[in-house]
């Protein structure tokens, strides 16, 4: 496997503006949003490289790149005997090409110089919103076996996800004959594949593709500067064009896997890992998840009652109980609160005590979530100060609202960045 590690170059690609993970975008790119309490959602990719011993990674972003530039400067960190590296590639102007990136392949296709000097044979593009832990050692030794020019990681969804991705079918050397972009119900029927015994039990009978793609160095060249070289988009160009005209292997992945697209998915993904056995193992040491490193210490608990929770390291809790929760690092959560089913992201630092008894003097809330609080069905975005006896609970029955201080989305109740919400405050 060390062999592929150095034909292969990993580029991870940091999305568009994220309009729809909105207000969590709103002053960071995609990549960069905090999830798990700890972690960043490009931790994920860059990790999963890092197991898969592929240690050339580039990060391609245009939107709000400073905390995703911070974060990955201080977190990723090679031997000076390594040829290893993450290094963000951001949209730039240059005398041939004077626009911002139009899209995945458009992306790809203006960082291409900058792997010119490189020695590669293959090309792994990934996408930075997603939540899952796989060995791409497997699929580059699937994609060399095979011959093929491309590789597509594909997982079977169910009729009610198929709809929300590319669909495809493959022969029974899993060659890749036919492909769907994002169809419609009425046609479904016309795209079941045979994705095993396992997957047809649970109704997933449609392969979608993951976003995932292994590109031939000269392929990958070829397709965006001579077949395509106005094309902007993977999915709805490239990969359909690629099909009819090269061969184009379905590598099929069964673990969990899901595409962090909106705040419901997005809070989804988080609340799950409270589960009694998560599908997604924060805890296997064989797929780390690699953060940066923060000299912080271990969280302090008092009277609290702890039902299904992940709680991160510098937090200091006094609730009154916290269920189906997490919360994140530094974490201040005051006597007698409620929190259940929800997302606290924590804060970048701590308030003194001279600034904590100046604000409890004034009447205002400090850093964090005061006493006698409810808060159920909401994420609470870093930094914001929660006065007392405040009451957040989301729920299907809100309206879609954007608040100066907070967004309501999927009936779930997002705290805004740094808000600061006075006490008594009802949502």
């Amino acid at each position: 496997m060390a062999v592929f590690a150095k034909q292969t170059v990993s580029i991870i690609l940091g999305g568009g503006a994220g309009s729809r993970l909105y207000p969590l975008t709103a002053s960071r790119s995609k990549p960069a949003v905090p999830i798990a309490g700890k972690y960043r959602l490009v931790d994920i990719p860059i990790s999963n490289c890092i197991n898969s011993n592929l240690n050339r990674i580039f990060v391609l972003t245009q939107f709000n790149s400073a905390s995703l530039n911070q974060h990955i400067k201080n977190t990723y960190h090679f031997s000076a005997f390594s040829s290893g590296f993450v290094d963000i590639l951001a949209a730039e102007q240059t005398p041939d090409n004077p626009g911002w990136f139009q899209g995945t392949a458009d992306a790809v296709r203006q960082s291409l110089r900058h792997l010119a000097k490189m020695d590669f044979e293959y090309v792994l593009i990934l996408s930075g919103d997603q939540l899952y832990q796989m060995d791409f050692s497997d699929m580059i030794e699937a994609h060399k076996k095979s011959g093929a020019a491309l590789t597509i990681a594909t997982i079977p969804v169910t009729d009610r996800e198929a709809p929300e991705f590319g669909i495809l079918k493959s022969n029974a050397d899993q060659v890749i004959t036919s492909f769907v972009e994002k169809p419609k119900k009425e046609i479904l029927q016309d795209w079941v594949s045979d994705t095993g015994t396992v997957m047809q039990s649970q109704g997933r009978n449609y392969l979608a593709s993951m976003g995932i793609y292994i590109f031939n160095k000269e392929i990958l060249y070829e397709f965006l500067n001579e077949v395509h070289p106005t094309a902007t988009d993977f999915g709805k160009e490239i990969i359909p064009d690629s099909i009819s005209n090269y061969k184009v292997l379905s590598y099929q992945y069964e673990g969990y896997w899901t595409d962090i697209g909106n705040i419901y998915s997005f809070f989804e993904a988080n609340i799950s890992l409270t589960d009694e056995m998560p599908q997604f193992n924060l805890f296997d040491s064989t797929q780390t998840v690699y953060t940066r490193s923060r000299m912080l210490p271990p969280a302090k608990i008092s009277g609290t009652i702890i039902k299904h929770a992940i709680v991160a390291e510098g937090s200091i809790i006094h609730a009154a109980s916290i269920t189906k929760s997490v919360i994140g690092i530094r974490s201040r959560i005051g006597k007698d609160t409620v929190i259940k089913n929800t997302y606290i992201m924590g804060c970048d630092y701590y308030e003194t005590m001279d600034q904590i008894n100046q604000k409890n003097e004034n009447g205002q809330p400090i850093v964090g979530i005061g006493e006698r609080c409810v808060i159920e069905d909401a994420i609470i975005d870093k930094n914001c100060s929660i006065g007392n006896d405040v009451q957040i609970k989301g729920g299907t029955h809100l309206e879609k609202i954007d608040h100066p201080l907070y967004t309501i989305k999927d009936g779930i109740v997002v705290v805004k960045k740094g808000a600061v919400i006075p006490n008594g405050f009802i949502i």
